[in-house]
């Protein structure tokens, strides 16, 4: 039966020698029987999803197994972890269930982030309340309530510790970036993000986790958690889109291709393709749109919901009658193909 995903990696504990973080560069996502069958024989797996605790021994042995599969990358990573200090963990996961230990979500952020499964492609049920808020320093992660002493500590030698943010999830750089894109302000993409080849992420740009683009994209405003960007499409600055964390309840809300979302403006029900919505005009799902036809007359009014996933529509707002309208987005906006070239 075949494995979900396995993957080898660093971890960061605290005082009470609890995992806080952990670090995968090289994960799978459906290892071979072999490798599984392998990897379980020198670490006494047996079966369900596991994190297992590594010693530098294991590592030289899980270096050989790598290699025997044709895996460079692990193997080489395992030789190196075998002369760390730094705590070692292995992760398996049989099965794509709500994680149950903060290695196994830093598995499926990373997994994401890799580009290995897309958003709502790997079940983060109960992410939130599992992992906790962690202080990001120039000398690694560090559990809060150990933070006021390790500064003292640093300042007692003469150093000081720099917090860059104090979050549950920490920045996508510092675990993986991915090939082709281009970020501005690292801060603003957490890890969790997934963000195409092709995507540029200019500094007020944000992108939240179990989010991203599917490919070349500029994003100059917020995609908030449960959001995926279409190929093409664009995110102006200052514009929003209402994630499932931020309002937007159940519906899942997504841009479809070569859309453009204008400069704040905002949305709230998945977009279609070649679709515009004009700077500064939010519009949510139980927004009441008037539908526009051919001829620019009334042809009735819908909720914006019912337009979900409709494609070729020009959202605008009548600045007469600050009434919201739709009608046929005739001349598709052309999207600047200078800004895509990152």
């Amino acid at each position: 039966m075949s494995t979900f995903s396995l993957a080898f990696g660093t971890a960061t504990k605290n005082r009470d020698q609890k995992i806080i973080e952990a670090f995968f560069p090289n994960p799978i996502l459906n290892p071979n029987d072999d490798l599984v069958a392998t990897i379980g024989a020198l670490t006494g797996y047996e079966g369900g999803n596991q994190v297992i605790e590594v010693t530098p021994t294991v590592a030289e042995q899980l270096a050989a197994a790598f290699n025997g599969e044709g895996d460079t990358n692990n193997a080489d990573f395992a030789v190196a972890a075998a002369k760390s200090e730094q705590a070692l963990v292995l992760v398996i996961l049989a099965t794509d269930e709500a994680p149950q230990s903060v290695a196994e979500g830093y598995l499926k952020l990373q997994l994401i982030s890799h580009r290995l499964v897309k958003p709502h492609g790997v079940v983060l049920d109960g992410i939130f309340g599992l992992l906790h808020n962690i202080a990001w320093t120039n000398k690694g992660a560090i559990d809060l309530p150990e933070l006021k002493d390790r500064q003292i500590e640093a300042r007692l030698k003469g150093e000081v510790i720099t917090v860059d943010c104090v979050d549950k999830f920490p920045k996508m750089v510092d675990y993986v970036v991915p090939a082709g894109v281009r970020i501005a302000d690292t801060s603003r993409v957490r890890l969790g993000a997934h963000v195409g080849e092709g995507t540029t992420v200019m500094h007020e740009g944000f992108i939240n986790f179990n989010a991203g683009t599917a490919g070349v994209s500029m994003v100059e405003g917020r995609i908030s958690a449960g959001v995926m960007v279409g190929e093409g499409s664009d995110i102006g600055g200052g514009a929003s889109i209402m994630g499932t964390l931020s309002g937007g309840g159940k519906m899942v809300v997504a841009i479809g291709e070569n859309s453009l979302l204008g400069a704040n403006a905002g949305l709230g029900f998945p977009l279609g393709n070649r679709c515009t919505i004009e700077s500064g005009l939010y519009v949510t799902a139980g927004s009441k749109v008037k539908m526009l036809d051919n001829e620019g007359n009334d042809a009735g009014s819908v909720k914006a919901r019912d337009l979900s996933n409709k494609d070729d529509l020009l959202f605008r707002r009548n600045s007469m009658t600050g009434q919201i309208e739709c009608l046929v987005n005739k001349s598709a906006v052309e999207l600047n193909s200078m800004l895509h070239s990152n």
